[in-house]
């Protein structure tokens, strides 16, 4: 007799976590922000002090918890995370706020209640493509899940260290998932930590693939409609963070040193 189907109520399929308690959904949401910068390290997304991921609290909702100034991704553990205000002030953690992290992140967070966590670095590709001031465009498969639902922030004028420059910049983003800051770089947004870092992440490949695509010829366009169903069907936050719970599992078990 051959080996029976297992039936599907017996298969495992991660989803992501409800919590009754707001002490452990507060230490949940901080141990992946420990593991997303972490996982920005990994793949070399710093430069110098630039770039920042940032998490709302589950109980203050006009606070957020962010990486401290001067740290390499690489070495944050849940316990050099701090806890910065609405007026930018630290409130739990031993380390200064990243101004612009502040700036930028303070009016994404207000703009966006439904925002958790955003993310944004001077990653190599998503720099380049920002310094033409060019969208992402659909020729791939991957880069559809931004078809029509991210922006572009025309303008550079600086470091941003003014609340008014984060208000324009969380103008541009909108409704959308993403927005590349011409000049500057990219930041996505998300309902949780995992979904903002699995969307900078493939949103940084996917400039590194246009960018390579363009070099060497003329891309094949996926057409518009095509375009939005795979939009349809991979621009939501759930395939966003099931797409990222392999990269949270390499992270997570080859430094569990950020738990501490």
């Amino acid at each position: 007799m051959p080996p029976q189907p297992v039936p599907l109520d017996q298969l495992h399929f991660a989803l992501p976590p409800t919590f009754d308690d707001v002490a452990a959904e507060r230490r949940h949401r901080k141990e992946r922000l420990a593991a997303a910068l972490r996982l920005f390290g990994r793949l070399g997304f710093e430069e110098g002090v630039a770039g920042h991921i940032t998490a709302r609290d589950p109980e203050f909702t006009d606070h957020f918890w962010v990486n401290p100034f001067g740290m390499s991704f690489k070495h944050i553990t849940v316990s050099d995370l701090i806890l910065v205000n609405h007026a930018g002030q630290v409130v739990e953690g031993r380390y200064h706020v990243n101004q612009a992290a502040f700036a930028i992140h303070s009016q994404v967070h207000l703009a966006r209640p439904d925002v958790v966590a955003a993310a944004h670095s001077h990653s190599t590709y998503g720099r380049a493509l920002s310094s033409l001031g060019e969208l992402l465009e659909p020729i791939t498969q991957d880069v559809c899940a931004f078809y029509q639902d991210h922006a572009l922030f025309d303008d550079y004028t600086g470091v941003v260290l003014d609340e008014e420059e984060g208000r324009r910049i969380a103008g541009a983003l909108g409704p959308h998932k993403a927005v590349i800051l011409r000049n500057h770089g990219l930041l996505t947004v998300g309902d949780s930590v995992d979904a903002a870092a699995w969307w900078f992440i493939t949103m940084e490949r996917s400039c590194q693939v246009q960018l390579t695509a363009k070099a060497a010829g003329t891309p094949v366009p996926i057409t518009h409609d095509n375009a939005l169903h795979t939009h349809g069907q991979l621009g939501n936050d759930l395939v966003a963070w099931i797409n990222y719970q392999p990269l949270h599992q390499q992270i997570t078990r080859d430094q569990p040193d950020l738990f501490d």
